[in-house]
C-alpha cells in the first residue's frame, strides 16, 4: 500500500513521556510513570490514583509499555506529582536514569525466578551506566518464563527463553546468543554498545530493528528463538486475575477499586494482573469477560486529548465495536500517526477531520485509504461499510 499524500503529517516527537520529564497534551500534560518491575503495592496503587484525583483529570492509561500515564496533569502541580511518585518510590534520579531504565517484563514472574531476578540485575546496571545514551525509545523485554509471551511486543533488546536456554536477542534477528541469570543483563548493555557502536543511533534516534535489517547480528547470536505463546485473555492465571482495561484507560476511581483486590501488575497488552483476586466484581472501564467485543478494538485518546488528534475517537469505538467480524481487528486512529497499533490492523480508520474519516482495509493508519471521508453518524448508521470489499 502507498502511503497517503492528503493527510498533514503527524509530529513524530522521538521519545516517551516519564514523570520527570512530561509530554503536553490536549488535556494537560501526560506524565509517564515507569514503575519496577512492572508491580505496585496496594498503597501505590491507591496513591497514584489519589494524585490523579487531585492533580489531573481523574484518567490513567495503561501503556504498551506497560507504564501507567496520568492525564490532565497541570503544570503547576507537576511538583506536586513527583513529590508524592518521591514518596513512593517511584522516581528515578534523573530524567536520563528514568529514559534508560526502559524495561518490559513479563507479568507472570514469580519471586526469584529467572525473569525477575534478569529484571533486577538490569534495572541495577542500567542505573548504573550513566555513559549509554540510548534513543528515547530504546527498550528491553525480559521474558525469560516457560514460554515466551511478549515476541510481539516493540523492543530493542530482548532477554527471552527456549527450551532450557535463555537467549540475548537483538530485535529483528531470528537466532540470539545464550546467557545465564548472571550474565544476561551485562550482557545486554553490551549488545546497547554494540548497537551505538555500529551506527544504530544516527543523529540520536534509531532502533534496533532497522539495524539488523541492514546487518547481522554479533556473530555469537547463533542460536534459534523458540516461538511465541498468543497473547493471553481476560480471566484466571497462576498469579491472579487478568483483567482488561477498556481502550487501555481506567478512571482514578476504578483503579483504586482494583487495588482493593491486591497489588496490580501492569501488562503491555492494556490489561492488569491483579495478585491472588479470585472472581472480581464489576468495576466500571474494566473488561473481566474474554469474549467483549470491545477487546477487538485499539483506539487512541483520540480529540480533544491528543494536539494532533483530528477527530474524537473513543464514542466511536464504543459504538462500532459489536459490529467487528471475530478475529479482525479495527483500528481507529485521531491522525495519521497510528500510535494506538502502529502496525496494519483488518481494519482501520483515520480521522481525516472533526467528523470524517478514511477507511483503510489491512493496512495501518498512514495507508491509503479504501474509502475517503465517511462521517462518523454515517458510520454509526450503517456499519456494515467497515467490511464491505475488504
Amino acid at each position: 500500500m502507498n502511503t497517503q499524500t492528503s493527510q498533514p503529517i503527524p509530529k513524530v516527537y522521538g521519545w516517551c513521556p516519564g514523570a520527570l520529564r512530561p509530554m503536553m497534551s490536549g488535556d494537560g500534560l501526560v506524565v509517564r510513570i515507569r514503575t519496577p518491575l512492572g508491580r505496585l503495592s496496594q498503597k501505590q496503587a491507591k496513591a497514584i490514583a489519589a494524585l490523579s484525583q487531585h492533580h489531573g483529570n481523574g484518567l490513567i492509561d495503561l501503556s504498551a509499555r506497560a507504564n501507567l500515564q496520568l492525564r490532565g496533569i497541570s503544570s503547576q502541580s507537576h511538583a506536586a506529582v513527583i513529590a508524592g511518585l518521591q514518596d513512593l518510590g517511584l522516581l528515578d534520579q534523573d530524567a536520563a536514569t528514568e529514559s534508560r531504565r526502559n524495561i518490559l517484563l513479563t507479568p507472570f514472574w514469580q519471586p526469584g525466578d529467572a525473569s525477575h531476578s534478569i529484571a533486577r540485575s538490569l534495572e541495577r546496571a542500567l542505573n548504573a551506566a550513566e555513559d549509554l545514551v540510548l534513543p528515547g525509545k530504546f527498550g528491553f523485554v525480559v521474558d525469560a518464563g516457560a514460554q515466551p509471551h511478549l515476541q510481539n511486543c516493540a523492543a530493542d533488546i530482548r532477554i527471552e527463553r527456549c527450551g532450557d536456554t535463555i537467549l540475548l536477542v537483538a530485535d529483528g534477528a531470528q537466532t540470539g546468543c545464550p546467557v545465564t541469570v548472571e550474565t544476561a543483563a551485562e550482557a545486554a548493555l553490551d549488545l546497547a554498545r554494540w548497537f551505538l557502536d555500529h551506527g544504530g543511533a544516527a543523529q540520536g534516534r534509531g532502533r534496533m530493528q532497522a539495524l539488523t535489517a541492514r546487518r547481522a547480528a554479533p556473530l555469537s547470536h547463533s542460536s534459534p528463538r523458540s516461538s511465541s505463546a498468543p497473547q493471553p485473555s481476560p480471566g484466571m492465571t497462576a498469579s491472579g486475575q487478568l483483567v482488561a482495561l477498556e481502550f487501555g484507560q481506567i478512571t482514578a476511581e476504578a483503579f483504586a477499586t482494583l487495588a482493593d483486590n491486591g497489588p496490580l501488575r501492569l501488562t503491555p497488552w492494556r490489561m492488569i494482573l491483579v495478585e491472588d483476586a479470585q472472581e472480581l466484581a464489576t468495576v466500571p472501564g474494566v473488561i473481566l469477560d474474554a469474549a467483549d467485543p470491545r477487546l477487538q478494538v485499539r483506539v487512541c485518546t483520540g480529540a480533544p486529548g491528543c494536539l494532533q488528534a483530528r477527530a474524537a475517537t473513543r464514542d466511536l469505538a464504543r459504538d462500532l465495536a459489536p459490529r467487528v467480524p471475530k478475529g479482525q481487528i479495527l483500528h481507529i486512529s485521531g491522525c495519521a500517526k497510528g500510535c494506538a497499533h502502529p502496525g496494519p490492523a483488518a481494519l482501520t480508520l483515520t480521522a481525516t477531520a472533526t467528523d470524517t474519516f478514511d477507511l483503510i482495509h489491512h493496512g495501518k493508519a498512514s495507508d491509503q485509504p479504501s474509502i475517503e471521508t465517511l462521517s462518523a453518524s454515517a458510520l454509526r448508521a450503517a456499519p456494515d461499510i467497515l467490511t464491505e470489499g475488504s
